[in-house]
């Protein structure tokens, strides 16, 4: 069992309209490992163990450990309707909350030919870590979809990495895997890492997989979330897609 930490919001930073940045501090952390911004912690709501079926992933943005402080980004990608979003929309200073992990990172393979990056907001995290970490002579793209054109925020990136912002449409709900599509690709093995809502994230697999013959182990796809579904819903909906994936 990961153990269980509470921790306390010590500041809150407003990034852009739809995505904010919660600072929290704890001696609880004293003992969290280093190293792991873009891995993940987990939120707890309404019960006091990890048993809860209230769980919520969320990507560790940074964590300092002198001072014992951790940073996660929020992103409002579908409105306040879920626990998570809710519970950061109203959040205050000296608000306390229990988080259980880190858990698993995930390692890319850093000595690819080139770095292809595709996510929504709730994936902006983890890619912007991802960016902070790879060689500085990296080459590649990354394409983020956002909510609005006011939702583009800094990014430390190599500056052979060239970003492709697009803001989500409802006329054109394919705008993300589309934008994707048009990119002209280049010479050698990418590393792929996808992450996104359910059904884009199926697409975008499609595309890699079948018409770019990017393998598994060259590649990342997950789906953070799923419209119309709330996260447990979502987590059952993984699992059977990821078992039928990896039986192909």
């Amino acid at each position: 069992m990961k153990r269980i930490r509470n921790i306390k919001v010590t500041n809150i930073s407003q990034l852009s309209p739809n995505m904010k940045r919660i600072t929290f501090h704890s001696k609880d952390l004293f003992d969290f490992p280093e190293n792991e911004d873009g891995g993940y912690v987990k939120l707890l709501f309404n019960q006091k163990s990890s048993s809860n079926s209230f769980l919520r992933p969320y990507t560790i943005r940074s964590f300092r450990k002198k001072k014992l402080e951790l940073d996660i980004d929020f992103s409002n990608h579908f409105g306040n309707q879920g626990y998570a979003t809710k519970w950061a929309s109203r959040a205050k200073i000296g608000d306390e909350i229990l988080i259980s992990g880190p858990g698993l990172k995930k390692q890319i393979n850093e000595n690819s030919d080139w770095f292809f990056f595709v996510g929504d907001m709730t994936a902006i995290p983890a890619i912007a870590c991802y960016l902070e970490r790879i060689p500085k002579n990296a080459v590649g793209f990354v394409v983020l979809e956002i909510i609005s054109k006011d939702d583009k925020i800094k990014v430390v990136k190599p500056k052979n990495i060239k970003i492709k912002w697009v803001v989500k449409s409802k006329q054109n709900p394919s705008v993300l895997v589309d934008t994707v599509k048009k990119i002209n690709w280049l010479n050698g093995k990418p590393y792929v890492w996808v992450a996104c809502e359910f059904h884009k994230m199926k697409g975008l697999r499609n595309f890699f997989q079948k018409k770019k013959k990017i393998s598994k182990n060259e590649m990342y796809i997950s789906s953070y979330w799923k419209l119309g579904l709330d996260q447990e819903e979502h987590k059952l909906v993984k699992k059977e897609d990821s078992v039928e994936w990896d039986n192909n």
